[in-house]
């Protein structure tokens, strides 16, 4: 790693010295509109060290990005976040270290990337019934990976000019429970935690207070997730905390002895907000993660 000295950043309080990681980032291969190597070079760019990538449901981008940060000077760690679901509740859950070859893990993963694509029509049909004509090749033409979803439904109403940005078709009719949403296929919460570890990987809640779901997951449901199933972290420090919830979901984390991380969940043009560095992981809780990766016989 490289020891530069710190950029400007929001959030994080806890980290100290020069060696910023951002672990929850995306490219186009799932959501973000970046090319695995133009993330990289980007997150060069913006001072940082490491980078989890964490493409939705893929690993497809680990290998360009592992290549390009051969010839940028900083680490990525490898890393997806995984679709799941909880009662009747979305989930994710980011799993760093795992075997991209586990194939009991690619088989769901699989099936996850189906219920993406499947619903796509269905999509499709009620934004056209909405007054938003809207076709699956209008989609498709936003989509660059192997991992459709929402946010290139989002992208092509912006490029039919039905809305101004990604967000706000999101905000307006793609939200859970929304006008144009449909449900879909999604790993159970505690199956996805058993696999990531099966495949050697650890397993960290992604922003599990964010955007109304801290009903969904109370602190007791969280130390059964640790206790019972072995939950190695919770993604702490993120922009859909706010400062209240980041200081209490770490004392949380403190209290049950899981990892705390911090992260921008960066998706380039696709999310407002979110800049490379936004908010960064303590060296320490980094360097906890990696050794727990290598302990189960995996590589970062």
């Amino acid at each position: 790693m490289r020891g530069r000295a710190s950029a400007p950043r929001r959030g994080g309080g806890r980290f100290t010295g020069g060696v910023r990681i951002d672990l929850h980032t995306h490219s186009l291969v799932s959501d973000g509109t970046d090319t695995p190597t133009q993330l990289v070079r980007h997150a060069a760019a913006a001072g940082l060290d490491v980078i989890g990538l964490t493409d939705h449901d893929t690993f497809d981008g680990l290998r360009e990005a592992k290549l390009a940060a051969q010839a940028s000077g900083i680490e990525v760690l490898a890393g997806l976040e995984f679709s799941t679901r909880l009662g009747g509740a979305s989930v994710h859950l980011l799993g760093y270290g795992c075997d991209p070859g586990d194939d009991e893990l690619l088989d769901e993963l699989a099936r996850v990337r189906v219920g993406r694509s499947d619903r796509i029509p269905a999509m499709v049909a009620r934004l056209t019934e909405l007054g938003m004509p809207l076709t699956v090749e209008d989609v498709l033409a936003q989509a660059s990976g192997s991992s459709l979803g929402r946010p290139h439904i989002a992208d092509a109403l912006v490029a039919k000019g039905y809305v101004s940005r990604r967000d706000i078709a999101f905000r307006d009719w793609l939200y859970d429970g929304g006008p144009a949403y449909v449900n879909r296929y999604c790993t159970e919460l505690t199956q996805a935690i058993e696999l990531v570890h099966r495949a050697r990987g650890v397993a960290v809640l992604a922003h599990p207070w964010g955007r109304g779901r801290r009903d969904d997951l109370p602190e007791a449901y969280l130390a059964e997730l640790a206790y019972e199933y072995g939950l190695d972290g919770v993604e702490v420090d993120h922009p859909d905390h706010d400062d209240d919830t980041r200081a209490e979901l770490r004392a949380v984390a403190s209290r049950l002895g899981l990892l705390a991380t911090g992260s921008s969940d960066h998706h380039g043009l696709g999310k407002v907000n979110n800049p490379l560095g936004a908010y960064t992981t303590d060296p320490d809780a980094y360097a906890e993660i990696v050794r727990r990766i290598r302990s189960r016989g995996g590589q970062p």
